[in-house]
């Protein structure tokens, strides 16, 4: 079975190469150990259940929309249109299994993961003509869609006024029609428009993948700034400008212009800054865009030591986002750095996050070669990552 849901004939580097951001992929069974995890029923079910985000989208006529945010209840499926859509995000926080197909996509760093959306809409449902500003892939889960790739977008691209939804009418030409079934994988690259109508009862699964913005890069260089003692002394060289002659009183647009290339300038050649901009960075990309439920479970430290001693395998529970960076080396979960880890610690987390299992035998070398930290202590914090929705042990 192929590690990933590429193509044989289409490694990662040639799908980053040739296709990331650029065109639409059709993996004809591309990811067929989706069939049979989820059915509509189980998507119905888990919509009206408290925690969950989801959203209800009913289509009354061509342009009447009608969008009901959670909590959902009974009541909002009943007297449906004809034509309707319910969207559950955040899928790897109920489904474990489904969490860990996010395996599939290693060539992509675990860094832009956005989530695991679902979709359910009976024969004729859909959201409407629509682009987003994240990366997709579109995995037919149960039933068929047939799937519209048209033009590409920006940020100027007119929506529909006055509906719930961001949608529109003009896709431009068609240069993708194409019915998915189960099992199917269709790659849709940022900004490019698409239109996905039910032909059945139908779920798409879709991983959505997504790089930072500057709003969030400058909020966390601002926090970063408020707890960093930056030495800024590589920064305290005076800016230097010869302006025209000019009213006294006035800051022209030319100097603002020259003086913003010079700050930028120094800014790109302080080591300190790129220090500040790495762990603000580091502290975005690994930041969950939903809250962690609390996990039911409090993990044992003899079960743990025993699973671990009869074969057991510990992987990256898909519900968190593991990230570190190499200079320095540093780990971060969920947006936090983890700045007190030993050396075994850190060595166990960045195995995992690199899509690696750790058995006991792993376990026992990293205490062998780390005199400070011993089994029980490695098996002690384990526990909490466990407990903290980390990671997950299998038997």
């Amino acid at each position: 079975m192929n590690k990933n849901c590429l193509p044989f004939d289409i490694t990662p580097e040639i799908f980053l190469r040739d296709y990331w951001q650029k065109k639409p992929l059709l993996i004809r069974n591309g990811l067929p150990e989706i069939i049979g995890q989820l059915l509509p029923d189980d998507i119905l079910e888990l919509a009206q259940t408290d925690e969950v985000v989801a959203r209800l989208v009913k289509q009354h006529a061509e342009d009447h929309w009608e969008l009901r945010k959670a909590p959902l209840s009974a009541q909002d499926f009943e007297n449906l249109p004809e034509k309707w859509s319910v969207l559950v995000q955040n899928l790897e926080q109920w489904s474990p299994t489904l969490g860990g197909l996010w395996n599939k996509f290693s060539f992509i760093p675990q860094w832009q993961r956005d989530d695991i959306m679902v979709s359910f809409a009976p024969q004729g449902g859909s959201v409407g003509k629509h682009y987003d500003e994240y990366d997709v892939f579109l995995i037919q889960a149960y039933g068929h869609r047939r799937w519209q790739l048209g033009k590409w977008c920006d940020p100027t691209t007119e929506f529909k006024a006055d509906q719930p939804i961001r949608i529109f009418d003009d896709m431009g030409d068609i240069i993708f029609d194409e019915v998915l079934a189960p099992g199917d994988v269709l790659y849709v690259p940022s900004r490019l428009s698409h239109y996905g109508v039910a032909q059945d009862d139908c779920l798409t699964v879709s991983f959505g993948l997504r790089y930072p913005n500057s709003a969030d890069l400058f909020e966390n260089i601002e926090q970063s700034l408020c707890h960093t003692d930056l030495d800024v002394s590589e920064l305290a060289i005076p800016f230097r400008l010869a302006p025209p002659v000019q009213n006294t009183g006035e800051l022209t647009a030319d100097s603002v212009k020259e003086l913003k290339q010079q700050f930028l300038q120094q800014l790109a050649q302080s080591t300190q800054f790129d220090h500040l901009f790495q762990h603000a960075l580091a502290t975005t990309v690994s930041r969950r865009r939903y809250e962690l439920l609390a996990t039911e479970d409090i993990a044992d430290l003899d079960d743990v030591r025993e699973t671990f001693e009869q074969g057991g395998k510990l992987l990256q529970d898909n519900n968190c986002k593991l990230v570190y960076t190499t200079s320095p080396l540093r780990l971060y979960a969920n947006g936090e750095w983890l700045d007190e880890l030993s050396p075994a610690e850190a060595e166990i987390l960045k195995h995992l996050a690199d899509g690696k299992a750790v058995d006991y035998a792993f376990l026992c070398q990293l205490a062998d070669a780390d005199n400070t930290v011993s089994l029980d202590v490695l098996f002690d914090s384990i526990c909490n990552w466990l407990d903290d929705g980390w990671a997950l042990l299998y038997e």
